[in-house]
């Protein structure tokens, strides 16, 4: 798994001391609403170790990030493109006290250089509940244009933000 940075993030593998926080994340159902819902602790421990295996599978994967001057926990950022899923996508979540920081732009900024510049992906995209208007201006900040709504498999309706490089 590679580790990069940005200019404040550090950018790692999950690891298990980080599930309390994973979990605390996805059992919010105001914090969980747009990446898929609210989670029983077991099915977010399913989620981390898939976004673990994912990384084995593909060579790439969600980041767990870390701001570099604190080490506090800071969100997820990463790159996802499953078995039957449309084209590679840039997603993130940051936590609520590390929200309004900017952490969300830096982070997916340094996600799609890598997506481009290192994976030589061809496309790229983030996929945004219609109604997460802060994931749709993060998407707008880095340079991704709204390009469509589509039903995303049995996730419902999702804005489709083309990413270029």
């Amino acid at each position: 798994m590679i580790e990069i940075e940005s200019e404040r993030l550090h950018f790692r593998m999950w690891k298990e001391s980080d599930f309390e926080t994973y979990a605390a994340y996805y059992t919010n159902p105001e914090l969980a609403r747009f990446v898929g819902g609210t989670m029983t602790r077991e099915e977010a421990w399913r989620k981390m170790a898939s976004a673990i295996g994912h990384w084995h599978l593909k060579g790439f994967g969600h980041w767990a990030i870390d701001e570099k001057e604190t080490g506090d926990f800071v969100g997820c950022v990463g790159l996802w493109k499953s078995d039957g899923w449309p084209e590679m996508e840039l997603g993130y979540w940051i936590m609520k006290n590390k929200q309004g920081m900017g952490y969300a732009t830096e982070a997916a900024k340094r996600c799609r250089e890598y997506a481009f510049q290192v994976l030589k992906t061809p496309s790229l995209v983030s996929y945004i509940d219609p109604g997460n208007e802060a994931s749709k201006k993060v998407a707008e900040r880095v340079g991704a244009t709204y390009e469509k709504t589509m039903e995303l498999l049995d996730f419902g309706a999702h804005c489709v933000y083309r990413h270029s490089e």
